[in-house]
This record gives C-alpha cells, structure tokens and sequence, in this order.
C-alpha cells in the first residue's frame, strides 16, 4: 500500500511540531542553562513547591526572590529533603548553579541546608 506524500508530509510537520515545542523544556531540565562554578545564596524560604518536574524554592535573598530548583522528586526524597521538611520563614543556605542569564534569579541546588541539616540532592555534583 502506497502512502501518499500528503500524509507523509503531515506527520512530518506534526513530529517537527513536538521536537520545536518540547526543546525549552528539554534544555531547562539539564544544565545548559547554568553557569559553570558554584553558587551561593543565604536566604529565607518564602514559598515551597514540591511536584513535578522539579521541586522548587523561592528564597527571599537580601530583598530579592531567587527560584531554587532541586532535583526530581525522588532523586530529592533519596537526599532526605521531604515535603515536612523545611517551611515558609525557615533559614536556608544553597550552594548549586545560576542560571546563564544574570537578570535571572534562578538556580539549580546540588546542596541545601535548612534547619542545621545539609542535603545533598545532587551528590555527584557536590563541590570538594
């Protein structure tokens, strides 16, 4: 059975439509998008979030609001960073990479501290 050129066509344009919709996503979960070098911020939590893709931080750093991504869920429950343990108001050090993009306040942890507690999220990438 033949297929015809229309159909071809089609699914082509369809596959080139996901690939070009799923690259940002794609490129924001590696580490493209960070800075070589660590990074440290202290700050004060001001909202956590804890779903998919990755939980997330928002720390109150000298008046300014930085995003914290930590790893997958799992990968961060591994590291003994549970939902229950950290809240709004509690004292947080962080010590990862920022993002490429200086007016951007983002970063991904390797290592978090709260509460007197370090976890290693990343522990592979944790500095000597």
């Amino acid at each position: 059975m033949a297929i015809s050129r229309r159909v071809l066509l089609s699914s082509g344009l369809t596959v080139g439509i996901a690939l070009l919709a799923a690259g940002p996503a794609l490129a924001h979960h590696g580490w493209s998008w960070t800075e070589e070098g660590f990074f440290e911020i202290t700050g004060t939590i001001r909202a956590i979030s804890y779903g998919n893709p990755h939980p997330t931080l928002d720390v109150d750093v000298e008046g300014e609001t930085w995003r914290v991504e930590l790893a997958t869920p799992a990968a961060t429950q591994r590291a003994g960073f549970m939902e229950d343990t950290a809240k709004i108001g509690d004292q947080i050090v962080v010590i990862g990479h920022r993002s490429r993009d200086e007016a951007e306040k983002r970063m991904k942890a390797v290592r978090i501290t709260v509460n007197g507690k370090t976890y290693d999220v990343y522990p592979n990438r944790v500095p000597s």
